[in-house]
């Protein structure tokens, strides 16, 4: 793809993009201002509250079927998930340790809202540990979520071009 009329404004974009993230989970959101620096401790990859909520940043990856070779064959999703205290401590200890994908996944709540009806809050996940430098990948429950189906079955690339348009002129 060289680039796509865009549904959305009507003007031609160079690219679609494979890949969108948020730069923390949604329960960050939900805590006012001028309470997160008390409350909380976000970074890159981990978010925590109160010492009683735990988040993980992973990726959700969704195969693309009809990718041009020169395009990504996955669609990724950058989202949060929420982890028990084990979990989450477990996961830390491990953080820069070489071969710590050998780790069972680790249970967890989607905590990201994507532009899917109904709301991905709260789907349940297993968190699957990468090698180090690389991030978690989450594997969605299989049910019948519209997001859990996508990651079974894959998209297309006209799929791809819909997430893209919709993320870029949201309602």
């Amino acid at each position: 793809m060289t680039g796509y009329t865009c549904a959305g404004c009507g003007e031609t974009h160079r690219d679609v993009p494979f890949a969108y993230a948020t730069p923390a989970p949604d329960y960050w959101f939900s805590i006012p201002e001028d309470e997160r620096e008390s409350r909380a401790i976000l970074s890159g990859e981990q978010c925590e509250f109160d010492d009683q909520h735990f988040f993980v940043r992973a990726q959700i990856e969704i195969p693309v079927h009809d990718a041009p070779e020169h395009l990504p064959d996955h669609f990724e999703w950058g989202v949060w998930v929420s982890l028990s205290r084990a979990s989450y401590e477990r996961m830390i200890e491990l953080w820069e340790q070489p071969g710590r994908e050998a780790e069972p996944p680790y249970f967890g709540w989607l905590q990201t809202s994507l532009p899917y009806e109904p709301s991905t809050l709260n789907l349940k996940t297993m968190v699957h540990t990468q090698p180090v430098g690389l991030r978690p990948i989450v594997e969605l429950e299989p049910t019948d979520h519209p997001l859990a189906v996508e990651q079974r079955e894959g998209i297309t690339l006209a799929r791809v071009q819909e997430i893209a348009e919709r993320m870029l002129h949201p309602h």
